[in-house]
């Protein structure tokens, strides 16, 4: 242990010889896990370059590092201890990343890559230098691109508020959805106008601002919680304000470019707003260096020790990344034969049927084959696709935030809302996803669910579990989507009916085929 007075102020620190050696190991431990997890890094780049809403990620490591540096001072009092609990979380993070690499969940891979960073460290600084800097360590997970999942609640909300502030302003309001009418035009709350791109701009903002200007746990949870609520009613006073301008201008103006210029404009002077109110109860500044020195702490880690952690580490992280391609190249060298599939001619009083009830489609990526076939019953219609995926890839998954009944500004479909709808059937029930689409000539009412490992489900996790178990085990990992659609004129609870009666006809028959089609897969 050697001891040297730093130049400022004359203040005595203590400067343990650990710390070269930890530094050392960490160094490489991290040069050992970008390298063996590095695709899963550089999809998070990718998705910063092609994202305005994640283009904030570019900042975040160097902003970490920034922090951690203003705490060296600090971190020169600890001593630099290594920590088994930093390996087993190694292996548990490890485990889970496996689980998402093999099955394409690409955001959980993302935040297991940042997680794994974080138990790295504790596994070769120790617990007491992490909680030091906790913060610079934690702020790393806001260059995971997450957050997609809130866009419907958000743009929910957005109709809900825009739609209430209109009818207070007492301007007459049609609804459905978020599709809504007022007698100037026609509105729709789309991605765009969810407003996440705000939201997660000022959570980033907030929580570094509350960090860098409060002590107190309090101050800093109540701007965050700030940071958070304050977008988002925003957002829905700055669609309404949209709305208005354009509502008592003909619509002539916020329309076009200047709709995205003036939604900046006013996101800006709201976070200038927000920082101004923090800057109220603001603390005095955290100490850049600590005022009073502090004695030697007793026994210092024996050098071994950092070897034995570091190499231990190493091959926790290498034993993932190791078996995922094990996984991989099982699942591709097995011959895979076309998919063998028939839709039944009837079932109960169904049968197939010359006549079309819709042109419309369901927007699916890359299935391996789809089958499709129209049904009566003599007086109902119902047009029934099924999507089949033998062979799965990320961007070409049943699971996928891109596998949905429209896109968005779809030339002639509109998609009001889709919600989860539980079935009651014959001896069971079965759960859907029920969505209504319309156009100008026609009203669909869609019902959708997916199978996978003999499964029927509509919870995406859950079928992300089954397929998980599925390819770790070696099973054939088969996937279906199925959609049924049936047209209406205004009573809804006869396409419910009609799509009810047709699923408990329907379901056992598919589900043999399904699970004959699953069978024959390396025929």
């Amino acid at each position: 242990m050697n001891q040297q007075t730093l130049p400022k102020a004359g203040i005595q620190a203590v400067v343990f010889q650990p710390w070269p050696l930890a530094l050392t190991s960490l160094g490489v431990g991290l040069m050992a896990l970008f390298a063996a997890y590095f695709p899963s890094f550089w999809s998070m780049v990718e998705i910063w370059q092609r994202s305005e809403t994640f283009t904030h990620g570019y900042l975040i490591f160097p902003l970490s590092l920034w922090l951690i540096w203003r705490r060296r001072l600090f971190l020169l009092r600890q001593t630099p201890r290594p920590d088994g609990r930093g390996v087993l979380a190694l292996a548990g993070l490890g485990l889970v990343w496996l689980l998402a690499k093999v099955t394409d969940v690409l955001v959980v891979e993302q935040l297991c890559f940042i997680a794994l960073i974080l138990a790295l460290t504790l596994a070769v600084l120790g617990w007491r230098v992490v909680w030091e800097i906790a913060f610079p360590l934690g702020f790393l997970f806001f260059a995971v691109p997450v957050g997609e999942f809130l866009i419907p609640p958000l743009m929910n909300f957005t109709a809900d508020f825009t739609v209430a502030m209109i009818k207070f302003t007492g301007i007459p309001v049609y609804r459905e959805g978020t599709f809504f009418s007022l007698p100037s035009g026609d509105w729709s709350v789309v991605e765009g106008c969810s407003g996440l791109r705000y939201l997660i701009a000022s959570i980033t903002l907030g929580c570094l601002y509350a960090y860098l200007s409060y002590r107190a746990l309090w101050r800093r949870l109540v701007f965050v919680a700030l940071a958070t609520l304050v977008p988002i009613i925003a957002n829905g006073l700055r669609a309404y304000m949209i709305v208005m301008i354009a509502h008592f201008s003909d619509m002539k103006l916020a329309l076009g470019v200047d709709h995205y210029i003036y939604g900046w404009v006013f996101f800006g002077l709201v976070m200038l707003l927000l920082f101004w109110i923090g800057a109220l109860w603001q603390e005095r500044p955290l100490p850049a260096e600590p005022q009073v020195a502090m004695e030697s702490p007793v026994g210092e880690a024996p050098w071994p020790s950092f070897i034995a952690v570091t190499l231990a580490a190493l091959l926790v992280l290498a034993v993932w990344p190791g078996y995922a391609r094990i996984v991989r190249d099982l699942a591709q060298a097995a011959p895979v034969a076309p998919v063998d599939f028939k839709l039944p001619q009837q079932a109960g009083n169904w049968r197939r049927s010359a006549l079309e009830p819709t042109s419309w489609k369901p927007r699916y990526l890359f299935p391996d084959a789809v089958f499709e076939a129209s049904y009566t019953d003599g007086g109902r219609q119902v047009k029934l696709y099924v999507l089949y995926y033998r062979t799965q890839a990320q961007g070409k998954e049943l699971i996928n935030s891109q596998n949905v009944l429209i896109p968005q500004k779809h030339p002639v479909w509109q998609m009001p809302w889709e919600r989860v709808r539980k079935v009651p059937l014959a001896g069971q029930s079965l759960k859907v996803r029920e969505g209504l689409l319309q156009s100008a000539l026609a009203k669909l009412l869609v019902w959708r669910w997916n199978w996978v490992s003999s499964t029927f489900t509509v919870s995406e996790p859950l079928a992300k579990l089954l397929e998980a178990k599925d390819k770790l085990l070696g099973r054939p990992q088969d996937a279906a989507g199925i959609v049924i659609a049936t047209a209406f004129e205004d009573d809804q609870r006869k396409a419910v009916a009609a799509l009810r009666d047709f699923t408990e006809a329907m379901l056992p028959e598919l589900e043999k085929a399904l699970a004959q089609a699953g069978a024959g897969r390396h025929r």
